[in-house]
């Protein structure tokens, strides 16, 4: 009842209808299976009537990203957390650019895998914590959820472009694998300290894609047309380019730099996440 009361909410402006007969063109296994507990999930529509073929998301999930948040913001490290912190990003960072250069694609890939771990690996040592302690996030395991989510479309947004090699998929195992467990030590070991590189390599993200509108506007790279996973995700015009997607990601990733330092100063000042509200939804 609660999940039919949350459809009727947010797909009231979006054309629904089950399944009918002539849907049997369909692999009948796999419309068994969906259906098999009576949770045949409803065909939605755009705005437009066109259908709408995105599984990963919905129609209600989409958003205009705001392109006029501070690309430029950089907090300055005062304490030996921040020290520390802008210490380890910077360590990471120029390997990177040096194995990379001007491939800024392959850059990108490689980033958005590892950009979705902190979101993850935060969300569920928050998700453990409220369990253990009987007690509110604050919604900041929803917060950082989200972000994870959001990290994981911008990559699903680069491979609709680009089809990395075996070896750049060998790569993003290994680092994955790395970057994953010493995140999650560090996150146990002190949550400021982990928000405060989560920020950080934001905001190395946010130049990374500065530098790869830039050479677009500048046309050292063909600026293609978007990918169709984008356009509905940020609700761009059809005939947006990929120099729309990057301006948009790189307002995301301005939102994750923001919301992680913010996350890290409530920590550094003797206060927990749970007494501040998260900025859910910010989009």
């Amino acid at each position: 009842m609660g999940t039919t009361r949350l459809l009727n909410v947010h797909v009231q402006k979006y054309s629904t209808h089950a399944p009918s007969g002539s849907d049997k063109k369909h692999d009948t296994d796999t419309k068994a299976v969906s259906s098999y507990w009576g949770v045949t999930p409803p065909s939605l529509t755009k705005v437009d009537g066109s259908a709408w073929k995105w599984n990963c998301f919905r129609p209600w999930e989409a958003y205009e990203a705001d392109t006029t948040i501070d690309v430029k913001k950089h907090h300055n490290p005062v304490t030996w957390n921040d020290k520390i912190a802008f210490g380890v990003v910077q360590a990471l960072k120029y390997p990177t650019y040096l194995y990379f250069k001007k491939k800024h694609i392959h850059h990108a890939v490689l980033l958005e895998t590892v950009a979705a771990v902190p979101g993850m690996v935060g969300g569920m040592l928050l998700h453990a914590k409220s369990l253990r302690r009987f007690e509110q996030s604050g919604g900041w395991i929803k917060a950082l959820l989200e972000e994870a989510e959001n990290e994981r479309t911008h990559l699903m947004t680069f491979i609709d472009v680009y089809k990395s090699k075996w070896h750049e998929r060998a790569l993003v195992f290994a680092v994955q694998g790395v970057f994953f467990n010493a995140y999650f030590l560090a996150y146990l070991a002190s949550p400021k300290l982990a928000h405060r590189i989560t920020g950080y390599l934001e905001e190395e993200a946010v130049n990374s894609y500065t530098e790869f509108l830039n050479d677009l506007e500048k046309g050292v790279m063909e600026d293609i047309p978007a990918p169709a996973i984008a356009i509905d995700y940020w609700c761009l015009p059809q005939n947006s380019t990929l120099k729309d997607a990057i301006r948009v990601i790189r307002a995301d990733e301005a939102h994750h730099r923001d919301l992680n330092h913010y996350a890290s100063d409530i920590q550094c000042q003797g206060h927990e996440l749970k007494e501040y509200p998260a900025p859910i939804g910010y989009h």
